[in-house]
């Protein structure tokens, strides 16, 4: 390294270590003014303000606002139903601990039903009436004051994170898409070129290409963010979605790209020089973020010069290689055009949808409705439970147990196994209760004033702040930062009373751990369970969009199914990564699924323009592709195409081959297409044989 890159480097690191701790100093600020605030109105629990800060802290600013504004929507909407519930049914105690369950659950399936940021709406709508409802059930008439106070607390401390973040040296999620953009587009680029020269994929190579999917739906996420954003990215959240339409899609072609020119090389023939050259020069585009209009118009010049009638199985693996260089062109154009309007901040001409081929896919995400349901119905048994054994012993502070099991039912259950999760934020809860100790019985009873109070709290709140921008250890800080200024008491008035800080203490410990608990009864599955579920769910799509008894998807499906089986992608990538080696699941190949879905639409929408035998055997391959995917779905794992599907995919291309019309040479594309995405992965597969039939002789003329 030389002195210079060693110096760069520096830099950048010490860059980045400067911007953690203004990020914490800003925390920290933000926390003792929320403090301050609360103690200045008097409010009744201050340490919520405080807390509140280290929940909805980020280091960046578009990010912390939108969170805080999502947080105090889901508070107020939490309180009101607070105050609808526990007076109506305080004096049936079981019916309401019933409705209480089952606001949570209704909340919580509708969180994990969204799967944007905006689910933390209900997310705190549903664990905040169990914050301010479980302690308010021996006095109701004082739940409006608690509501109210809950609701001030909250969005006093969303206000002064807000406010100093936003103002001291905010750092903008903008630069941060901009940056996701630019190496999502650089991976994409790497992986165009080898799929230009043929390279062979191996499971390091697969792996990182399904990554990108992930990185997608996180682009997607943040996305969100930009409306709420102070860069000059600000409002270009739609821009930034329709460019991230174009980058995922780009996926199933450049799978199908490298594909078709592996299999052409293997094929034992050599590919035309012509050929060669294109893939070249289209290489170098593809390189070339500013190619001049001439020389994309020749390329594609080029592409349709080449493409002649096919003869046999490599001419048909020919043209379609030359159509899946003209959708790299389209969608990779299209990407480039919107970066230029994003990166000027929306000045220049719109960048309009392509109509056909595959440039776009839309944001369609993946809802699962059971697993949402299940979850949401864990969280509901955890407090049903909870609630009995609280009523049955008539401990004094189950409600803080009950709050607690609540909130960690809430966090954790996006993850297909949150029991360690769970158990982890019990355990941080654990440090800060004894932090909390410290605070009350060493360092408290020797504070006179808010001042030394800052002095003594502020050491830890910047420790905690800079320990959040960590994105690896957030979650831990957050845990202790949400708990140490409640269990330390931080309100006008102290009081050290050592048995009602220990019963609190262990109650919320506890009531974590019994979440941990029931949870790991009633709801943990593994990581191989979900990612079988999200492949069910894929290849259940595939085999209805090939069921000739359902009418013929039209055009406008193909960018919505798209962007469903690419989201289901970017699921999939942290479950397929946790599996163990030799899975049968790590096998499946999803890009391949892709292909194949995307081809089986494409087939569905000309077959009833074709003539009667060749739509005829399209049709028979289409059944024959539906009881494929039947049987992968009833078998819950990938399995190889049998051979009356290979027989009948063959038999329907040589079908097809004679024709000439375009709507025929469109249904042989996407059979080819479905041929090679179920060949992909399956070694020791026949070749396919389908040729063009041979002249009839005069005597078979005459005969006919």
């Amino acid at each position: 390294m030389t002195a210079a890159a060693w110096l760069s480097s520096l830099f950048r690191g010490f860059s980045k270590g400067a911007g953690d701790w203004m990020f914490a100093a800003k925390t920290a600020a933000a926390a003792l003014a929320a403090l301050y605030i609360g103690f200045s109105l008097d409010l009744p629990r201050p340490y919520w303000a405080a807390g509140t800060v280290f929940i909805v802290s980020q280091p960046l600013a578009g990010a912390m606002r939108s969170k805080g504004v999502f947080r105090v929507m889901g508070t107020v909407i939490g309180a009101v139903a607070t105050v609808a519930i526990i007076p109506n049914l305080v004096d049936a105690p079981p019916l309401l601990c019933v409705a209480m369950a089952l606001w949570t659950m209704v909340c919580l399936t509708l969180a994990l039903l969204d799967r944007t940021p905006r689910s933390y709406i209900f997310m705190l709508a549903a664990y905040s009436t169990a914050l301010i409802g479980f302690p308010t059930v021996t006095d109701p008439g004082t739940v409006f004051d608690a509501a109210l106070a809950r609701v001030e607390e909250i969005t006093v401390g969303i206000l002064c994170a807000t406010v100093i973040g936003s103002v001291i040296f905010p750092r903008g999620i903008g630069p941060v898409v901009s940056d996701r953009i630019d190496a999502f587009a650089a991976d994409v680029t790497r992986w165009a070129r080898d799929a230009l020269a043929g390279a062979e994929e191996t499971a390091a190579t697969r792996s990182d290409r399904r990554r990108l999917a992930a990185d997608a739906v996180e682009l997607q996420m943040m996305a969100t963010h930009l409306d709420y954003d102070t860069s000059h990215l600000h409002g270009m959240s739609q821009e930034v979605r329709q460019l991230r339409q174009r980058l995922v899609m780009l996926l199933p072609i450049l799978s199908g790209l490298g594909d078709r020119v592996r299999a052409l090389k293997a094929d034992g023939r050599p590919l035309p020089a012509a050929l060669e050259a294109l893939l070249a020069d289209v290489g170098g585009w593809v390189a070339d973020l500013e190619a001049p209009a001439d020389r994309t118009a020749d390329l594609r010049t080029c592409i349709a010069a080449l493409r002649t009638a096919p003869a046999d199985w490599h001419d048909v693996l020919t043209l379609n290689l030359l159509t899946r260089l003209k959708d790299l062109m389209d969608a990779l154009q299209d990407c480039r055009d919107l970066r230029r309007y994003i990166i000027n901040g929306g000045h220049g001409p719109k960048v309009r949808r392509r109509r056909g081929g595959r440039a776009g896919a839309e944001v369609v995400m993946h809802r699962d409705l059971g697993m949402a349901l299940w979850s949401g119905a864990g969280a509901a048994i955890t407090i049903l439970l909870g609630s009995a054994f609280w009523i049955g012993t008539e401990w004094a502070d189950g409600a803080i147990a009950l709050e607690m099991a609540a909130v960690a039912c809430c966090f954790f259950a996006a993850q297909d196994n949150p029991v360690p999760a769970i158990l982890d934020f019990a355990l941080y809860n654990a440090v800060a209760a004894v932090l909390a100790g410290i605070y009350i019985f060493a360092i408290m009873p020797h504070i006179d004033g808010f001042v030394m109070l800052a002095f003594a709290l502020g050491p830890m709140f910047l420790l905690l702040g800079r320990v959040i921008a960590n994105p690896r250890l957030a979650g831990r800080a957050l845990a202790v930062g949400a708990t140490l200024p409640t269990l330390a008491g931080l309100s006008n008035t102290y009081s050290a009373d050592f048995a009602s800080y220990l019963n609190s203490a262990l109650a919320l410990v506890l009531g974590m751990g019994f979440a941990g608990l029931v949870t790991a009864l009633v709801r943990a599955v593994g990581a191989e369970w979900g990612a079988r579920r999200i492949l069910r769910a894929c290849w259940y799509d595939i085999r209805a969009v090939a069921d000739i008894r359902t009418p013929a998807p039209d055009g406008g499906l193909r960018p919505v199914f798209a962007g469903k089986l690419l989201d289901r992608m970017g699921l999939l990538v942290p479950r397929l990564a946790a599996l163990p080696p030799g899975s049968e699941i790590a096998a499946a190949d999803a890009l391949a699924d892709i292909r194949t879905g995307m081809n089986v639409l494409e087939l569905r929408g000309v077959e009833r323009a074709l003539p009667m035998p060749a739509r005829a055997a399209v049709d028979g391959t289409l059944s024959l592709l539906a009881d494929h995917y039947r049987a992968v779905c009833r078998a819950g794992a990938p399995r190889p195409p049998s051979p009356e599907l290979l027989a009948g995919i063959d038999a329907a291309l040589a079908a097809l081959m004679p024709l000439p019309d375009r709507k025929p040479r469109q249904a042989l594309l996407a059979l080819a297409g479905i041929r090679r995405a179920l060949s992909d992965g399956v070694p020791d597969l026949p070749p396919p044989t389908p040729a063009v039939p041979a002249p009839p002789t005069p005597e078979e003329s005459l005969a006919a």
